[in-house]
């Protein structure tokens, strides 16, 4: 069997982002309107208003959100959402949204723009596609959180289920407590900050992007590797877990850093066995 050529493994500190393939589409002066959607809302943050969801199913809840903000409502407070699932889901717009309880499967997906804080728990696939914007949850969630997130900042205060992260394209997810198995599976961009324990498999053929880890890692996946710390790293992650008052349960630079091997970037040039060997 071929050997496997050993990868050039970079992470945050020698990513090479730029190319020829990059473009500059925007011009902050020239073109403020296309940050924006054509038929967003234009709201005042100041400007606040709350109803009980106590009583209301998933799609009531979602058309008085969206209600509210055609009003100019910049701040909402959703009190009682019950545990419903696909709340807050398909925001594309700037906003403040405070949710005061805990949410089922699927909420605040798809979104792009909103400030998102919720009190309680959330259920599987919370935030994902996200594309900007943040979302911060106070307690504990399901699997699969932040699933193929974009762009934005995902954080949750407790723990996780199994794959946090998987297929991640951007943005940053941070754990306060543990995740679970097969997190950042196929993780193609972005950062990932787990502040307790990680479980198995972690960072399994993932292909780009940077891991963070406070506690035990229980394994790690297919073409994850451990990468030296550096102090880039250390004043990116003080920096990151500041802006949300959370605090590391270690020095960061004691964290390991877990970044992609590479050896699978030319998968369809490995042989027949050795593709057997990385799956």
């Amino acid at each position: 069997m071929a050997e496997l050529k050993k990868a050039n493994v970079q992470g945050m500190h020698g990513e090479q982002l730029l190319g020829r393939t990059q473009q500059r589409f925007f011009d902050v002066a020239r073109d403020a309107d296309a940050y924006v959607y054509p038929w967003a809302y234009e709201v005042d943050f100041n400007k606040r208003a709350e109803f009980d969801a106590k009583d209301m199913d998933t799609r009531a809840i979602n058309l008085q959100i969206r209600k509210l903000m055609s009003e100019g409502n910049g701040t909402i407070v959703v009190h009682n959402p019950g545990a419903k699932h696909s709340l807050g889901v398909g925001i594309l717009n700037r906003l403040k949204l405070y949710f005061e309880g805990s949410l089922g499967y699927f909420g605040c997906g798809l979104i792009d723009g909103p400030n998102v804080h919720i009190k309680g728990r959330v259920g599987w696939s919370c935030a994902e596609n996200m594309l900007a914007g943040t979302v911060v949850i106070e307690k504990n969630a399901g699997s699969c959180f932040g699933a193929a997130i974009r762009g934005g900042d995902l954080v949750c205060k407790g723990d996780v289920g199994a794959r946090t992260g998987i297929d991640q394209k951007g943005g940053t997810i941070i754990v306060g407590g543990r995740t679970g198995a097969f997190s950042g599976f196929m993780m193609q961009r972005g950062r990932m900050i787990v502040l307790g324990d990680a479980g198995a498999n972690l960072g399994d053929s993932m292909y780009d992007g940077t891991i963070y880890v406070g506690g035990k890692i229980a394994s790690l996946g297919v073409d994850a590797v451990e990468a030296e710390m550096t102090d880039l790293d250390v004043a990116w992650l003080t920096r990151k877990l500041k802006a949300y008052e959370i605090d590391p349960p270690k020095d960061p630079k004691k964290m390991t850093k877990i970044v992609a091997g590479k050896q699978l970037w030319n998968y369809d040039n490995l042989e027949p066995t050795e593709k057997k060997l990385v799956l």
